[in-house]
């Protein structure tokens, strides 16, 4: 017995132990980010983690094994490519258009010429036909040996330059005179130069070029022998000219490459059948499908999982820095997770469709969208970012597909700033798709992508289902998480909403002085720059808990008796003060939010119930009264939004008890109540400045003055003209 008490004694420590740890700051939130982190890990590597072999080529198969996912069977499409290249490079090699004339044989045939002129030069005979009288004797004793310079010449062209040029030619190289040798190097070099670069010369019309040079060289009016010589020594440099466009060339081999369809492995496919020979196209299946036994899929698998711990803490240190009340809210933390786990499937799940297109499909946009609607339009941003990194690591890494997404998601925040109703969400996909459809189109430009553009549409697409999704998930995400987006507001402000409508038509007084106070609230919290919409949605509902007692309430006595005349002070205040936890009862039994209930808690404060307590004090002859019996509960307005419905209510409230509402006596007394709830303390803890109290009472002056404006009299109408002149 001893033993099983302490027994539960240690177990009891170990559990409040537990859960001491549980209630620290931080931890909850630390486990909820691991799992989030743990299950994004999970959801991308899902397909990197198949059930592994350990198979050679050449070896039989053990077992049947099937694809689990489609994919390209690379080996075979490579091959296929590669004959179709072939194929397309043998056909572009007949096609004459897809050569081009090559500088490099004008550029070889003018250097040849140069070498060939000056071995001429240096083995020439000095002869001066103007005067051979005065030649030195020297001279005419070197005549002599031109046959041995003439070999010699012709030596030196064929071991240097590969030239064959005739004996007749040489001889004439080497004994015209000066002017004659300079024009024939002249002629010779322009005629073929001229003649390689500008012509497109093949085996086939070699001879004609050649023949047209040689009637072109006549134009040079050379004489006879060095005309004939210059017309040799070219015709030893002229040859066909053409060389194949590279750029054409490579235009052909990936037009070819790109016209092959890419051969699938289906999943479900078995990829080797027990007994086969494993084959290096099968192995590669292997390999690709990620069933081969290697240790590249960890280490891709290790890549992933850290590029995820760097978002997810770079997310967390903006939430820590701009968002904290996100990380400190369990809920609140829980929904982005969700959020994120849920686009991260989608994601994945659309990387796994074997077609390119659907690439451009990945609804960033749907998560951008449901962030900036249930949570906050700059951390959407930030998630937007998160999203197409996503996309990159799924896709393997391809620019296109993550920039689609990047385009759509900002797409989607920036034309959300203010929804006013369901179909803006609609409105919005279309700008997402439009977005991406530029994108799209812009990166087909850019990569000279034809499958990019003809596939645009999908942009649209995209927008168009990130629109469908959004309005799908936000009423489940908005219930089970209890956030109160803006358009979740628009349906409470619908005037068909069962309470409302009870109030309508329960305490019609009541409804309209609400309606009255929404008004206010809307315009003042608009100057200010606080939620419009929640503070006039707020104000609709703030007294709906007089639909219990309508007629204690003066603006629903429409003149009849003041049921407040027979009974005590007291007993009026606690009617009074009790529409606040009516209200609050009936929020609940009606499921409105959180949000909502807090202006009917809110909106009295502990404020004063004067006119009884004073009331009371004038018949009190024990000084019995307390004030504390006077006033509402509580506590006192904890937003902008709530002290502004208070404010409004009060100021409607007084200004409609003036006899003569002018714009002047509205402002004194708009101003008058606002400066005595401050001076009282009910708005201290609102973060409203005095700055924006200023705001509050002129948006107050100008809506109570356009209620309260003067209005023409009209006369009486005869009576006669009452029905219709008769």
């Amino acid at each position: 017995m001893a033993k099983d008490n302490r027994l539960r004694m240690v177990y009891q420590k170990a559990v409040q132990r537990l859960q001491s740890v549980w209630r620290k700051a931080g931890v909850r939130q630390s486990l909820l980010g691991a799992a989030i982190f743990l299950t994004l890990v999970g959801i991308l590597v899902a397909d990197l983690v198949p059930t592994q072999y350990d198979l050679k080529v050449g070896q039989v198969s053990p077992r049947d094994i099937e694809a689990p996912r489609t994919i390209e069977n690379r080996y075979e499409t490579e091959r296929l490519r590669n004959e179709a290249v072939e194929a397309a490079l043998a056909q572009a090699r007949n096609n004459p258009d897809n050569y081009v004339i090559d500088g490099r044989v004008a550029e070889g045939a003018e250097e040849k010429l140069a070498f060939l002129f000056e071995k001429a030069a240096e083995l020439r005979t000095p002869v001066h036909t103007a005067n051979p009288e005065s030649a030195p004797e020297s001279e005419g004793m070197v005549v002599s040996d031109l046959p041995d310079r003439v070999r010699k010449f012709q030596a030196s062209l064929r071991d240097e330059v590969g030239l064959d040029v005739d004996k007749q030619s040489a001889e004439t190289l080497l004994t015209v005179p000066s002017e004659v040798f300079v024009a024939m190097e002249q002629a010779a070099t322009t005629l073929a130069v001229s003649i390689l670069r500008n012509n497109r010369i093949t085996d086939e019309n070699l001879d004609d070029v050649v023949n047209s040079m040689y009637r072109r060289v006549e134009e040079f009016h050379l004489p006879q022998a060095a005309e004939e010589a210059a017309a040799a020594i070219v015709e030893e440099v002229i040859r066909p000219n053409l060389v194949l466009n590279e750029a054409k060339l490579e235009a052909i081999k990936q037009e070819a490459a790109e016209s092959v369809t890419p051969v699938m492995v289906l999943q479900g496919e078995i990829v080797i059948r027990k007994g086969d020979v494993v084959t290096r196209e099968k192995l590669q299946i292997l390999r690709d499908l990620g069933l081969q036994s290697r240790t590249r899929n960890y280490w891709r698998m290790f890549g992933m999982a850290v590029v995820l711990l760097l978002l997810v803490g770079l997310t967390g240190i903006f939430l820590w820095q701009y968002n904290r009340e996100i990380i400190e809210s369990d809920g609140l933390l829980a929904l982005l997770g969700l959020i994120v786990v849920i686009v991260a499937f989608v994601i994945k799940v659309l990387s796994l469709i074997p077609w390119q297109g659907t690439g451009y499909l990945m609804p960033v946009a749907f998560g951008a969208m449901l962030i900036t609607l249930l949570l906050d339009s700059r951390l959407a941003i930030i998630l937007t970012c998160f999203f197409a990194v996503i996309v990159g690591l799924v896709t393997g890494g391809k620019l296109a597909y993550a920039a689609v997404g990047l385009t759509g998601g900002i797409a989607a925040t920036l034309s959300l700033g203010k929804v006013t109703q369901r179909s803006d969400v609609t409105r919005t996909g279309f700008i997402v798709g439009a977005a991406n459809f530029a994108a799209m189109l812009a990166f087909a430009l850019v990569d000279d992508d034809m499958f990019l553009a003809r596939n645009s549409y999908l942009g649209l697409l995209n927008g168009i289902l990130s629109a469908i999704l959004t309005i799908g998930f936000l009423p489940y995400l908005e219930n089970i998480f209890g956030i109160t987006s803006s358009i979740k507001l628009l349906e409470l402000s619908n005037p068909n909403q069962p309470l409302l409508r009870r109030l309508l038509l329960e305490a019609p007084g009541t409804y309209h002085h609400s309606i009255i106070v929404g008004n206010l609230a809307e315009a003042a919290a608009e100057a200010i720059g606080a939620d419009g919409l929640l503070a006039r949605v707020g104000a609709a509902y703030h007294d709906v808990g007089k639909v219990r007692r309508p007629y204690f309430f003066v603006e629903n006595q429409l003149g009849g008796d003041n049921p407040h005349d027979r009974i005590s002070p007291s007993l009026s205040t606690l009617i009074i003060t009790s529409h606040v936890k009516e209200g609050i009862e009936l929020a609940k039994q009606y499921k409105l939010p959180a949000v909502i209930t807090d202006f009917i808690r809110q909106h009295h404060g502990d404020d004063l119930v004067k006119y009884f307590y004073h009331k009371a004090v004038e018949s009190d002859k024990d000084g019995s009264v307390d004030e504390r019996d006077f006033r509402y509960p509580g506590p006192k307005p904890q937003t902008k939004e709530t002290a502004i419905v208070m404010l409004a209510d009060a100021v409607e409230a007084a200004v409609r008890s003036l006899s003569r509402p002018t714009p002047g006596r509205i402002e004194g007394l708009v101003r008058k109540i606002i400066k005595s709830r401050l001076n009282e303390g009910l708005l201290d803890e609102s973060d409203l400045t005095l700055k924006d109290l200023d705001k509050v009472a002129e948006a107050f002056v100008q809506v109570l003055s356009g209620i309260y404006h003067h209005r023409v009299e009209y006369p009486d109408l005869l009576e006669g003209n009452q029905d219709g002149g008769k």
